[in-house]
């Protein structure tokens, strides 16, 4: 699972084995170890939101699908969901999750497992 975030916005993209397991088993989680700590990045399927959520702590952050969307987006070809959370300070978060297509220019990293990219077919 990648994750990009930039500003107020966090975006998340799953290979299809990553779709497969959250499919499974409701979650899938990624770590990226850091001087002195480490970074923790989680997408989890709950009946506890009915839109997209995200909460951060102690160096987790947390994104949450509701059940129901997590279903449709793992069973369907559904690329992707997204959502404008509001702030408590004010302000929004950009909340993006979607399948990870393979790029369509050369890159270095292995995509043996993305999704076939749409705009590939003429």
């Amino acid at each position: 699972m990648k994750i990009r975030i930039k500003g107020n916005s966090i975006r998340l993209r799953l290979t299809k084995t990553e779709v497969d397991t959250f499919g499974n088993t409701g979650m899938f989680t990624e770590t990226t170890q850091m001087l002195g700590g480490e970074l923790q990045y989680k997408l989890l399927s709950t009946d506890q939101y009915s839109t997209l959520a995200a909460r951060w702590f102690d160096g987790v952050i947390e994104v949450y699908m509701p059940s129901a969307i997590a279903k449709q987006w793992v069973e369907s070809n559904e690329v992707g969901f997204q959502h404008k959370l509001p702030l408590p300070q004010g302000g929004e978060l950009f909340l993006l999750i979607e399948k990870d297509f393979v790029c369509l220019d050369n890159t270095f990293e292995d995509q043996s497992d993305n999704y076939p990219n749409p705009n590939a077919v003429c």
